[in-house]
């Protein structure tokens, strides 16, 4: 296994990105759960102060928190080992659902007809889901809540009238949540698992031939001496 890039940082460092040198020791259920409750808290808080309190996003009317990243929240910080949980699944998962629906939506909405448009927002939230589902299949970025976030352009008013504000609104927020797993997860646990992709399992080791000691060469030779003649 090619060892990791992060292992060439200074170790204060290192450690809050989820390298380790050994093996973490798993912790029991009841010490989880209550890891998961505090990160889970101290991460939306964070992410709902920011949107709540900030005059700058105020005067843009954007929502206080996206509601898929309560969902998001359940993987990063309850599930931190999944697969569906890790940094590249979170922010380009959220993104990518995000543009989608944005860009679904927006061709609905070229319809002459008002009225029609609004008719039709339900089959815009079905298309914006199924195909951002597909696309991060296609990149290796599936993020389960993130189906949501692509269906919120198309379903709630709030969200659609941001336009294509919604994509930044979309990765500062799984930017803050990312930063508090790292500072939160990691303190007695690990998080992220990786980066971008998992390292692929080391190669197994061939098993070494047992030696033949030097008696049992000599008797093998005596054997095919007295077969020849």
């Amino acid at each position: 296994m090619a060892p990791s890039r992060l292992a060439r940082l200074p170790r204060w460092i290192s450690h809050w990105l989820g390298y380790r040198a050994e093996p973490v020791k798993p912790l029991n259920t009841y010490l989880v759960a209550v890891w998961s409750f505090i990160t889970a808290f101290c991460g939306l808080s964070v992410v709902q102060a920011i949107f709540n309190y900030s005059d700058y996003f105020n005067e843009r009317n954007v929502p206080g928190i996206i509601a898929s990243y309560g969902a998001s929240a359940v993987l990063v910080f309850g599930a931190i080992e999944s697969p569906l949980a890790q940094p590249r699944a979170l922010v380009f998962g959220h993104f990518f659902s995000a543009l989608t629906g944005v860009c679904v939506t927006k061709l609905f909405s070229l319809m002459s007809d008002q009225e029609r448009f609004e008719s039709l927002r339900w089959l815009a939230a079905s298309l914006s889901t199924a195909i951002a589902i597909v696309v991060m299949q296609l990149t290796g970025t599936t993020h389960p809540p993130a189906g949501a976030t692509a269906l919120l352009p198309a379903t709630n008013d709030e969200i659609w009238n941001l336009s294509w504000y919604y994509l930044p609104i979309v990765l500062l927020s799984s930017a803050l949540l990312l930063v508090c797993a790292l500072l939160l997860n990691n303190v007695q646990r690990r998080y992220p698992v990786f980066w971008i992709a998992p390292q692929p399992p080391a190669a197994p080791v061939q098993p070494l031939k047992p030696a033949v000691p030097a008696e049992a060469d000599s008797l093998d030779e005596g054997k095919s001496e007295r077969s020849a003649v």
